[in-house]
């Protein structure tokens, strides 16, 4: 694997102003800077736990609300994977984590397909999560499919079981990371593109 598989881009919108640079072969260091403290701690997890390198500024509206700073940072987040694989020649394309984190047990399962989808299973009115700032719990569904729409890839999400919303979250989006580490790995035996249509 000797091509740098990193990206970097800027999206600027009336209701934010992001800025994400990625380095896909990374080591996890993190430096996550959205305005919304509950999502800069998932941010930075998802970073340490997929072995990414991962930058993130954020100017957003979030006086009105924290949807525009969530939404459109799985927006561009999604689009910098996307640039940094390429034609995703040689990797392993699929990849799934079954996390647990304490009561709760998340089910990730990933296919960089090039088509965007995402199901989505959880609990309904969870509460939101956090103190002053709270972060309401609907937000992860926000971000997920913002992200999965953005990077073309096949999403499936399943609280199997969890109360806790915190945990909830957060076990989704470790292992978000962990199934998209799992997915971008580089796999010696495959030639090409994983695929029988020869394009994903």
């Amino acid at each position: 694997m000797s091509q740098s598989r990193t990206a970097k881009q800027h999206r600027k919108t009336a209701e934010t102003d992001i800025e994400i640079e990625l380095n896909v072969d990374g080591s996890g260091k993190a430096q996550i800077d959205t305005g919304v403290p509950f999502f800069d701690h998932m941010l930075t997890l998802f970073t340490k736990h997929g072995l990414f390198d991962l930058k993130v500024k954020v100017v957003g509206d979030i006086e009105v609300d924290y949807h525009h700073t969530v939404e459109d940072t799985g927006i561009v987040l999604g689009g910098c994977f996307r640039e940094a694989l390429g034609n995703k020649a040689g990797i392993v394309r699929y990849g799934f984590w079954l996390l647990p984190m304490d009561e709760t047990l998340a089910e990730v399962a990933l296919d960089l397909s090039g088509r965007s989808f995402l199901s989505y299973h959880a609990p309904e009115n969870v509460e939101a999560i956090g103190g002053v700032n709270r972060f309401s719990y609907q937000l992860v569904e926000e971000f997920l499919r913002a992200f999965s729409s953005s990077l073309l890839a096949t999403l499936h999400v399943e609280i199997r079981r969890g109360r806790d919303a915190h945990h909830m979250a957060e076990a989704i989006f470790k292992g978000l990371a962990r199934a998209l580490d799992a997915a971008t790995r580089h796999d010696p035996r495959v030639t090409g593109i994983p695929s029988t249509k020869d394009v994903l």
